[in-house]
């Protein structure tokens, strides 16, 4: 396995950007971690930096019949994104998914509280900004997160990834200006099986990384 753990993955991605940033291609960086999984990574990466971090908060939409199978993602109040072959192979629309979105919108916004309180979003106009993820499975998550930055103005948007599905880092390449993927192993089909340790991050430990990175603003 390539990664001992997230910690370990955030720190072998920071040495592939540290190098690019060191060439002076990533001015005025801004790093945002999808949460939870992303958080410990992207905290490795915004040190090595020396940038300032924080959330994009982003959810997956599942159904009760295969609660394991992402078919959408959804960021803010931007409206969902579906994979539309999962949706034709279940037999469902757009319409019949609406309580399921409302109760993950909801999710997304409880927290986006307890994250950031009353903090307000950091602002991405005319910044370098790398999105970081401990990996890139289905892909969904980050096109819906890319797709909201990108209309948010920022100079530069990077994906930053430890390991992903060859496919999937093809498919999102065209979403963002650069892609950095340190691992793609033609035999991936889940993040966690390129991690020697894929335990959960709980809220509180997001919480503190975040804590401390606000703290020393």
């Amino acid at each position: 396995m390539p990664f001992r753990d997230r910690t370990h993955a955030g720190q072998e991605l920071a040495l592939r950007l540290v190098e690019w940033a060191g060439s002076g291609e990533l001015p005025s960086v801004l790093v945002l971690a999808l949460p939870r999984g992303g958080v410990p990574v992207a905290a490795e990466v915004a040190r090595a930096l020396h940038a300032p971090m924080d959330v994009l908060v982003a959810g997956e939409i599942s159904t009760p019949i295969r609660p394991e199978t992402p078919i959408g993602a959804v960021v803010a109040d931007d409206p969902p994104l579906y994979e539309r072959q999962s949706l034709a192979m279940m037999h469902l629309s757009e319409d019949r998914l609406g309580d399921v979105v409302v109760r993950e919108r909801n999710e997304l916004h409880r927290l986006e509280y307890l994250f950031r309180g009353r903090r307000p979003p950091p602002s991405v106009d005319g910044r370098t900004v790398v999105l970081v993820d401990d990996g890139l499975a289905t892909g969904l998550t980050a096109v819906a997160a890319l797709r909201f930055l990108r209309r948010h103005g920022p100079a530069r948007l990077v994906l930053a990834v430890p390991v992903g599905s060859p496919r999937t880092v093809a498919s999102v390449r065209a979403e963002c200006d650069d892609l950095v993927c340190l691992e793609q192993p033609p035999g991936f089909h889940v993040t966690g099986e390129w991690y020697e340790d894929f335990a959960p991050v709980s809220d509180l430990a997001v919480t503190r990384t975040l804590h401390g990175f606000h703290a020393t603003a």
